[in-house]
């Protein structure tokens, strides 16, 4: 394993047969770009569904169900909560046996499919059916989530050294405007179903589910076929793939402990991603909740997709002047003032500067935390800990709306729910802060 400061010359990563075509005087522009493009495929599941229409679509089957209106809101939470729990337990593990069989490609064409196909599946929900909705639901997250812990271990080898900021933020950046462009069809069939021969607007929402599906899949097949697949080490000894997934697992969790700043990142990440994922989740149900119209809390976040996209570059060019630690402790200054404002929240107009001032620093906080993290990996370990990573990332994304769902259910609103999204916040920035970025790429480096 081979690795460079900002500036140098990288040379060949030798532990997986991937050549840095840098040196050859020419980086690989087609790969690069169809590895952005799965951002561009995937984040139309986040928009229309996870963050745009399914948290109301599910209180409104709740409510006819029965529930209360907190009940119904921290239900969603609960929803949310057990997909990321589900994979945060397997990330892992799926991560070193990737590594082992060097499958990453097919690994994420498998839950990428999952996830896709029970996406399709939301057209089958009843009017009163939250429970069969909850669990498709949580199907769905799953593929996603688990498509993105191999989606995102392949960055190290398609870009390096300061590239690997650029790269991730122009991912992120593709996966706004590409979730932005779909989301906004998907509004005007709500809006006007009529106008595209649609019956009415519940008819409109499942046809935005489908939308959403057959957008993840078509835009997904530039990443399996110009992405190369690392030429990591096969299954030696005849043993199952699982067995030595296993295997490795239990090392990576002895090992893994020889990267003190890695895991002291890994700590502050899962802390403050905790609040930002609860963000992303639970908007619109907590809108809904507030007496936000559909149309109102739709439109903002079409606005969020369209000022994330300047701001998600402009994050990435800040990163290289100011380093990307200072950069996302910026961000999350700005997460702390929209969580102490949102609890305060009573009109449409005040959605709205919440979600602008979200959307400001969303994408830069999570490109330039993949990143991060992307510099004080071992190359040859990248799907190990782009699990561990993945894992963090979704035991936090547990605790956020479980946290949030209980103060609501026990409070009658959701109020605090959202306020006690500052602690997140803070610790995760205060544990951030003494993270030493230079001797973790170092430790990286040298073992």
């Amino acid at each position: 394993m081979v690795g460079c400061r900002r500036g140098c010359v990288v040379a060949v990563w030798a532990s997986d047969g991937i050549v840095d075509r840098r040196r050859r005087g020419h980086v690989d522009r087609k790969a690069i770009n169809a590895w952005c493009m799965y951002d561009w495929a995937n984040s139309a599941f986040m928009t229309t569904v996870a963050a745009a229409l399914y948290p109301p679509f599910f209180r409104s089957i709740a409510l006819q169900a029965g529930l209360s209106e907190n009940v119904a809101t921290a239900y969603w939470g609960y929803t949310a909560a057990i997909s990321l729990l589900i994979v945060a337990v397997i990330a892992p593990l799926l991560g070193a046996t990737a590594d082992h069989t060097g499958g990453r490609k097919r690994y994420l064409g498998a839950f990428a499919g999952l996830g896709i196909l029970f996406t399709l599946s939301f057209v089958f929900i009843g009017d009163d059916t939250w429970l069969l909705a909850s669990v498709l639901y949580v199907v769905a997250a799953f593929g996603f989530a688990g498509a993105n812990v191999f989606y995102d271990s392949l960055l190290p080898g398609v870009a390096r050294g300061a590239d690997i900021d650029r790269v991730s933020s122009k991912g992120f950046a593709l996966g706004y405007l590409g979730g932005g462009i779909l989301l906004v069809l998907n509004v005007l069939w709500v809006w006007r179903p009529q106008a595209f021969g649609m019956p009415d607007a519940q008819f409109a929402i499942r046809a935005s589910f489908v939308s959403v599906a057959v957008w993840w899949a078509v835009f997904s097949i530039p990443l399996f076929r110009r992405v190369p697949e690392p030429a990591l080490g096969r299954r030696a000894g005849g043993r199952p793939a699982l067995s030595e997934g296993l295997s490795r697992l239990a090392a990576t969790f002895r090992e893994i402990r020889r990267y003190r700043q890695l895991l002291l990142f890994l700590v502050a990440y899962w802390i403050y991603t905790d609040g930002l994922g609860t963000i992303i989740r639970m908007a619109t149900a907590y809108g809904d909740e507030m007496g936000i119209g559909l149309t109102d809390m739709i439109t903002a976040l079409i606005v969020t997709q369209a000022v994330g996209i300047p701001f998600t570059f402009m994050f990435g060019a800040v990163a290289r002047r100011v380093g990307p630690k200072r950069a996302i402790l910026a961000t999350l200054a700005v997460y702390v003032a929209v969580s102490i404002s949102a609890y305060f929240m009573r009109t449409a107009l005040h959605f709205y500067a919440l979600a602008f001032s979200v959307a400001t620093v969303q994408g830069g906080c999570q490109a330039l935390s993949r990143s991060l993290f992307a510099r004080m990996v071992p190359r040859e370990k990248a799907a190990e800990f782009f699990g561990f990573y993945s894992t963090s990332s979704k035991f936090a994304g547990v605790f956020g709306p479980l946290v949030f769902g209980l103060l609501g259910q026990a409070s009658g609103n959701s109020r605090l729910g959202i306020a006690s999204l500052i602690v997140f916040f803070v610790v995760g920035g205060a544990l951030l802060l003494r993270v030493n970025v230079d001797e973790g790429m170092e430790a990286a480096r040298s073992r």
